[in-house]
């Protein structure tokens, strides 16, 4: 049996007697993508730290793709984890074209310097083509759209040939038809053969795609459910995550969540 993409397991994260993480388990395994829903300050931000390394754990076990924190030189690991996110979107260097935002993917590095080989350059071609994107190759980074940020810098996650690609809120900042747009391309890539495990961020449940088979639902540091999509979406679950009376209907395989107000709720 292939052993799992993540597991975590009892992890807790304290600082300055502020628990941000309690004892939160969750195990991911190869073939699952998985949705991470919670409102804001609801831990997503410190569990993705967690994972790549940038904030230590007060206790509990972290095992990515098959290494244990403490155990791994996490620098390195990081290299074979995708990370899309706003952060790295607001580092990137107006001047530089996608093509070589997508190399630079190989060393996991931001404004890069150096020059890619023959190698490099192929692949990263092929990867804009990937990502539908192949035409952007000599676009400045400056003046591409906020979809076709998202989609070079998808490109350039995959360049490191990742088994998990972490999406973390990839949505924010398009408008309707830009963030639709960008969901379904993000469903055909789930499906290319070879696609990494995809752990997608968000508080929106509009966002969720029919590609997504599991869900964890998390609430001031906590986990409120994990497991199959059908089975944790729930209108009860998603009321404890955002602390509110919610209905969530599916239609088409597609989700949205209405608020009850207070006196509906009462009722």
């Amino acid at each position: 049996m292939n052993a799992p993409v993540l597991d975590i397991r009892g992890l807790t994260i304290v600082r300055d007697g502020t628990v941000i993480l309690r004892d939160l388990s969750w195990r991911v395994e190869p073939g699952q993508h998985w949705v991470v829903l919670g409102a804001n300050g609801s831990g997503k931000t410190s569990l993705l730290a967690a994972l790549t390394g940038y904030l230590m754990p007060t206790s509990g076990e972290i095992t990515l793709l098959g290494h244990r924190y403490g155990e791994t030189d996490w620098r390195e690991l990081r290299t074979r984890i995708g990370l899309v996110s706003s952060s790295v979107r607001q580092l990137m260097a107006d001047s530089e074209p996608a093509l070589l935002t997508v190399a630079s993917g190989k060393r996991a590095v931001i404004d890069f310097w150096g020059t890619p080989s023959r190698g490099e350059r192929q692949r990263a071609k092929m990867l804009l083509d990937l990502v539908e994107c192949g035409h952007l190759a000599t676009r400045p980074w400056a003046v591409l759209s906020q979809g076709e940020r998202q989609r070079v810098l998808i490109g350039r996650a995959l360049m490191g040939r990742p088994k998990l690609l972490i999406l973390d809120e990839p949505c924010a900042g398009l408008d309707p038809v830009a963030r639709e747009h960008f969901l379904q391309f993000l469903s055909r890539l789930a499906r290319t053969p070879d696609a990494p495990t995809l752990v997608f961020v968000t508080h929106h449940v509009e966002e969720i795609t029919p590609v997504f088979t599991h869900a964890l639902l998390l609430r001031a540091g906590a986990v409120v459910a994990a497991g199959g999509l059908r089975r944790t979406l729930t209108s009860a679950r998603l009321g404890e995550v955002f602390g509110a009376a919610v209905v969530l209907r599916r239609t088409l395989g597609h989700f949205t969540l209405l608020v009850q107000s207070r006196s509906q709720g009462a009722m």
